[in-house]
């Protein structure tokens, strides 16, 4: 894996996708567990998707 190019998923985009699509939160719900807004959780929500979805679209590797 050392010649595939990588996304790098940050740690607050980590906890976000966690809370969201493994937890099952509403936005609210895990803003307010990750002390944040909402609209501020929303768009750590959409990158971290974006990255995701680039990896596995592309074939990259994901770092954490």
């Amino acid at each position: 894996m050392r010649h595939l190019e990588e996304v790098v998923l940050l740690a607050d985009e980590l906890e976000a996708v966690k809370l969201y699509d493994v937890d099952g939160l509403d936005q609210t719900q895990a803003a307010s567990k990750m002390k944040i807004s909402q609209p501020t959780f929303a768009r750590i929500l959409d990158s971290s998707r974006k990255k995701i979805s680039q990896a596995i679209i592309k074939g990259k590797a994901i770092r954490i």
